[in-house]
């Protein structure tokens, strides 16, 4: 009974292949937001794992990232309806979607290290023809390049090592790896990958290319749910190398290029690039609770990771709209756009207040009990986790002045204001970021 449930919403993805060609992008769309209520039907209640099979199965950390990936999908759709009227290969990109999805599914879902693997990099392929097939500039292709090399290449190692396991220890099953792994080495090898994703301070390079150079669908699953996979993997292997002190390092490094990645932030004057940025900061705090090894730092990582996967695909979203109509990215040209789109400028106020972690968003939740951890773990890193608090506030706050304040830009000709679907799918990014922290003892259950 428990396995039909799974096996039920991997087979109707599938079901939704003949869809992409059938030329109804509403009916696809509209297919998609049914899933993810259907899926949010099932929710778990409790920390144990449900629909449990022989490799497949759900506790509450799987069940929210893959409702996640069903949400933010469904968003991808209404975000790219521009594909649709200049008939942009449009069949072809919703059924890119689909393997993405189902990719997604199986990844979040698996509890086999080998399977989880797999469709982990399977993941990569619909994304690097998302960037190379849509994207806006001829980078597009070397932005691509750095995806795929940066993530192949960590990622052999791990593989590596799933083979060494296998052969001593007989199982890559995860609930049965009650085993510890104490060598720096194993420990690289497992888990370099997951900061390449994340992605960790030096080995971040790829993101604001691959950020820049895709269109608003690759950005918003790049930011809502790419980045994540890095985080869950290592939630769910740490328990594997409790014996480890490698972690302050990480978290040190992490930290600190969290506050050098605000300061970069400061200084970019491309939309998507300073929003780019902004994801490596955030995601260095969620790693640096990881890395804290105790209930605190899981449960804000997780919170972490939900509200910045809405949020940032939030403000990809309005990068978007703003290009659409200017045909620039460039704040110096994105500027006093109060005077145009004042309905977008509220938008872009509260999307922009969640980005600095203002409450009651889930950035706060999340920040407060990262904080907990992090200072719990070493209390002299309240320093340089006060000085990314503060510029992650500066830097969303000169993100919203710069665009909405000032006299706007005399080479605007022709202009025409927001549209119902731009604004639902703003609604349907900031609802769920600012409403779900009335629910928040759900995502400390899952440990």
């Amino acid at each position: 009974m428990f396995f039909f449930f799974m096996m039920v919403f991997l087979v109707t993805l599938f079901f939704l292949i003949p869809l992409c060609f059938m030329k109804k992008f509403w009916l696809f769309q509209w297919f998609f937001f049914i899933l993810s209520f259907l899926f949010m039907m099932n929710f778990s209640f409790n920390f144990m794992f449900l629909n449990i099979s022989y490799w497949m199965g759900l506790d509450l950390m799987s069940f929210v990232l893959i409702l996640l990936s069903f949400w933010i999908c469904s968003l991808m759709i209404l975000a790219s309806e521009k594909l649709f009227k200049l008939n942009n290969y449009y069949n072809l990109f919703m059924c890119f979607l689909l393997i993405l999805m189902i990719s997604l599914y199986m990844t979040f879902s698996s509890l086999n290290l080998f399977i989880f693997y797999l469709f982990f990099e399977i993941s990569i392929i619909p994304t690097v023809f998302l960037i190379i097939g849509w994207g806006y500039q001829p980078e597009r292709i070397e932005a691509g390049t750095y995806l795929m090399f940066y993530t192949l290449l960590m990622s052999l190692p791990m593989m590596i090592l799933l083979f060494y396991l296998y052969e001593n220890f007989f199982t890559l099953d995860i609930l049965s790896m009650n085993f510890y792994l104490n060598h720096s080495m194993m420990f690289l090898c497992m888990n370099l990958v997951f900061f390449v994703k994340m992605p960790m301070f030096f080995i971040h390079l790829w993101l604001p290319k691959a950020h820049v150079e895709a269109p608003v669908s690759g950005s918003m699953i790049l930011a809502g749910i790419m980045l994540k996979l890095g985080g869950y993997g290592l939630l769910r292997l740490m328990k594997l190398f409790l014996l480890m002190n490698l972690n302050l390092w990480i978290l040190n490094i992490s930290l600190l290029g969290g506050l050098i990645i605000a300061l970069i932030c400061l200084r970019q004057s491309d939309m998507k690039s300073l929003i780019a940025y902004s994801s490596v900061s955030h995601m260095g705090l969620v790693l640096s609770g990881i890395m804290t090894l105790n209930n605190w730092g899981f449960w804000g990582s997780l919170v972490m990771m939900l509200a910045h996967g809405l949020c940032s695909s939030g403000l990809f979203c309005l990068a978007n709209i703003g290009y659409e109509r200017l045909g620039s990215r460039s704040l110096y040209l994105n500027k006093g756009l109060m005077n145009l789109l004042p309905n977008l400028s509220l938008w872009w106020f509260l999307l922009c207040s969640s980005n600095m972690a203002a409450p009651p968003s889930l950035n706060l939740m999340g920040e407060i009990m990262l904080i907990n951890s992090i200072v719990s773990y070493s209390w002299i890193s309240v320093i340089l986790l006060s000085l990314v608090s503060f510029f992650s506030a500066i830097y969303s706050l000169f993100l919203y002045s710069y665009s909405q304040h000032g006299s706007f830009n005399s080479s605007i000709f022709s202009f025409f204001q927001g549209f119902n679907r731009e604004y639902l799918l703003l609604l349907l990014h900031w609802m769920p970021l600012n409403v779900l922290f009335l629910k928040g003892e759900y995502l400390a259950l899952w440990i």
